[in-house]
């Protein structure tokens, strides 16, 4: 079992598939905790909730970059659908990383801004919330499309056409 579980963790699209939730689940439970210790004004659940948004927002890194190295392996597996959906994924993530980039800046910031300037701890609060929800709907949006990859059970709907810029490659 110990042999089998340490080859899984060799495996790109493995540790892909296992930490992938961090960015969008965890920061989910990070950004309605935010918004309870916002309603409580406890500055200290504030300061835990934006230590969570800010290491699952950062998390989306290591997912991209196990994703960047199980995409060969993820290709040879899927159907030709699924390798359309992974191309589509593929194309999500690369476009809107960043914004999870932001949003752990941010929420380092909103920690520790308010150190010196207390009176910057509520706009910058509600600046993480807002923030935290635009990138949590752009983090359903990438994994929408990376579910339907090897679940044809997902699929609702014809997989995404190639842009003309794509089929050129």
């Amino acid at each position: 079992m110990i042999e089998t579980l340490l080859r899984d963790l060799r495996q790109p699209e493995y540790i892909h598939v296992l930490i992938n939730p961090l960015p969008t689940y965890g920061l989910a439970m990070g950004w309605v905790g935010l918004i309870i210790a916002f309603f409580l004004k406890s500055r200290r659940a504030q300061i835990a909730t934006l230590i969570i948004v800010l290491i699952c927002a950062a998390s989306a890194w290591p997912v991209y970059e196990y994703g960047e190295q199980a995409e060969n392996p993820v290709i040879s597996m899927a159907d030709r659908d699924g390798q359309a959906w992974l191309a589509e994924h593929k194309d999500r993530a690369e476009d809107l990383i960043y914004f999870f980039y932001a949003l752990a800046l941010l929420s380092a910031v909103a920690i520790a801004l308010p150190i010196k300037w207390p009176k910057s701890s509520t706009p910058l609060a509600i600046a993480v919330i807002l923030f935290g929800v635009a990138t949590l709907g752009m983090g359903g949006y990438i994994a929408y499309a990376g579910g339907k990859i090897r679940h044809r059970e997902f699929r609702n709907e014809p997989p995404p056409k190639k842009s003309t810029t794509e089929e050129q490659r």
